[in-house]
């Protein structure tokens, strides 16, 4: 018989954050352990080349880490090939360990992103593939016979004029190479700069990798468990738009499974909509729920990345912490209300307020260009220490020798934050 799991809609939030990392005591001293700890509890952390403050998987991975040693991040990418980039719900980092989940996904393009990126898109990557063959074969023939290679080391056989994109300009090798990407055929196998430096997956992929072949049914009976267990509580939307996104082809189906073999549960919330269809919640983390009503829970003062794996699904955010928030990146200044690159406030299970921050790198100083409450934030003076803490804790962390704020801070939190 199917077990119904009652919780509030507080408990949900105290679920997701703490599943998310967000919650407890900072690691003293964070470790290969603790990063690849929060990459398998979130399942991908998003690569964005904005650096406006920093890398948003840098500030992903310090919200839940503190200010970690950054070379360890590169050793695990490049040297111990225990992270790769390939693409989850958006451009990724993700674990090696889960590379069967992706295998299968990259024997099946472009077909397996046919229903996130629409037929259209399928159908005119079709025809371009087949239409430069010989492209193909020549950016395979040149890293087996060079090694790796910048995109720019590569001459661009079809001489096509650049087209102009919003990251900047794209040739059909770019092109070419990011489809190989996603056909496991070539991997990012190290960056000069921001600059990917490619090579053959046959020669990077480390000995010990699994290259079990999954079924579409495997992939998704694992992703669904994922997306749930990152999320703390889901719905069918919310998981489809997570992890693996727009590639459950049979997720009704596989719902179902997973409930009928009791490893979810349905769970109804309490005092407030979070969204049509059930709600679901994994068997393993009924333990860390019954937790939550305790008063073992510890919350702390977080600021996320506009890309954090918290707040990217904007619907879940609105309905879960009653939070509106829009990137604004591509807003003409003049018509952002809050600005550039943004950072939310987390404070417990509420996010109470964002700040607009720029670093400044030439004068090393970190600038907080506005800070900006929730209406109903809280408005003591620990409040406003604990944001001063953590902004101080970012400042640390982008080796800045100093914080500069202007004037737009709510009054209530200015004695810490001045």
């Amino acid at each position: 018989m199917t077990q119904r799991i009652k919780a509030t809609l507080e408990d949900a939030r105290r679920l997701a954050v703490t599943k998310q990392h967000l919650a407890g005591k900072l690691p003293t001293k964070p470790g290969f352990d603790n990063i690849l700890q929060v990459f398998r509890d979130l399942g991908c952390v998003q690569l964005d080349p904005i650096s406006a403050v920093a890398p948003s998987h840098l500030i992903v991975l310090w919200s839940r880490l503190g200010n970690f040693d950054k070379t360890l991040l590169e050793r695990l990418l490049w040297r111990e090939r225990k992270i790769f980039e390939y693409w989850a719900h958006q451009a990724s980092l993700v674990l090696m360990e889960d590379y069967p989940l992706y295998s299968s996904m990259m024997r099946g393009f472009p077909q397996t992103f046919a229903k996130g990126w629409g037929p259209r898109w399928f159908e005119r990557n079709v025809r371009w593939m087949k239409h430069h063959s010989d492209l193909r074969s020549y950016v395979l023939s040149e890293l087996k016979q060079k090694g790796p290679l910048l995109s720019r080391q590569f001459e661009d056989k079809s001489r096509a004029r650049p087209r102009t994109t919003g990251w900047g300009s794209s040739t059909d090798v770019s092109r070419m190479l990011s489809n190989l990407l996603l056909r496991g055929e070539v991997m990012v196998v190290g960056r000069q700069g921001k600059q990917k430096l490619w090579g053959l997956s046959d020669g990077f992929l480390p000995r010990w990798v699994s290259i079990k072949e999954l079924s579409t049914d495997e992939v998704e009976y694992e992703g669904v468990q994922r997306s749930i267990r990152a999320l703390g509580t889901a719905n069918a939307s919310e998981i489809d738009y997570h992890f693996l996104r727009g590639r459950y082809r049979n997720l009704k189906t596989t719902l179902k499974r997973l409930v009928d073999e009791s490893r979810i549960h349905p769970v109804d919330i309490d005092h407030g909509s979070v969204g049509k269809g059930e709600r679901f919640v994994h068997a393993e983390d009924l333990p860390v729920l019954d937790e939550l009503q305790s008063d073992e829970w510890e919350p702390r003062v977080s600021l996320l990345s506009p890309f954090d794996n918290l707040i990217c699904d904007r619907t879940r955010t609105s309905l879960f912490f009653n939070f509106d928030f829009t990137v604004e990146i591509y807003t003409p200044s003049h018509k952002r209300k809050y600005g550039y690159y943004v950072l939310p406030i987390l404070y417990g299970d509420q996010l109470i307020g964002r700040i607009d921050p720029l670093m400044d790198r030439k004068k090393e100083t970190l600038l907080i260009k506005a800070v900006h409450a929730e209406p109903k934030a809280p408005r003591g003076a620990d409040v406003s220490e604990e944001i001063g803490s953590a902004i101080e804790s970012l400042s640390r962390f982008l080796n800045a020798k100093g914080i500069i704020y202007s004037k737009k801070v709510p009054r209530f939190w200015r004695r810490s934050l001045r």
